[in-house]
């Protein structure tokens, strides 16, 4: 119990990113420890009319790939500029969205914030070779970006957080210790 104890803290206290090869490995790291500072696709005001880039760890994705959910449903796809058209549907209860972009596919939130809206495919996409998440930036943050310097940069979240919980965990600590000096 108590080394769980010790290595949960020491987890908590280490604020660097590990080296991965590909963006679903660092994503599996970071999710669990921003996800407690994530929103929920009810709050639509964090995605609505927002420049979504897409972003992907391929190298041979050259495409610049906007996604744009409007009112009433719309869903935008802008490639290069070329414009197709779809519907988004939230599931209440869930954190899940249909996306219909000529066919219907299931999304499960895996994390948004106002910077970033990161879902996963229902299912087990890894096994069929394809990618986890469907990574989303917003365009003014994340565009001119590599791929390894948005993960930085959503690392980056856990970072101002975690160093902000310490600071109120330190100042506390220094309280009660003048607390219990001072009633002695």
């Amino acid at each position: 119990m108590e080394i769980k104890l010790f290595d949960n803290i020491s987890r908590s206290l280490n604020l660097e990113l590990p080296d991965c090869d590909r963006m679903d490995d660092y994503l599996d790291f970071i999710i669990p420890l921003v996800r407690p500072w994530g929103e929920d696709l009810y709050e639509t005001e964090f995605y609505l009319d927002t420049r979504w880039l897409e972003i992907r760890d391929n190298d041979s994705f050259h495409e610049s790939v906007l996604h744009i959910f409007r009112d009433k449903n719309e869903y935008l796809i802008s490639t290069d500029g070329n414009i197709s058209k779809g519907t988004w549907k939230f599931l209440k209860e869930s954190n899940t969205l249909i996306l219909d972009r000529g066919n219907s596919e299931l999304y499960d939130l895996a994390f948004m914030n106002k910077d970033f809206f990161i879902l996963t495919k229902h299912g087990d996409q890894q096994r069929k070779g394809k990618k986890k998440y469907f990574v989303l930036g917003r365009e003014g943050v994340v565009g001119g970006l590599e791929w390894r310097d948005i993960m930085e940069l959503l690392f980056n979240r856990y970072r101002q957080n975690s160093q902000y919980i310490i600071t109120v965990s330190v100042v506390a600590v220094i309280a009660v210790i003048i607390l219990v000096f001072s009633l002695l």
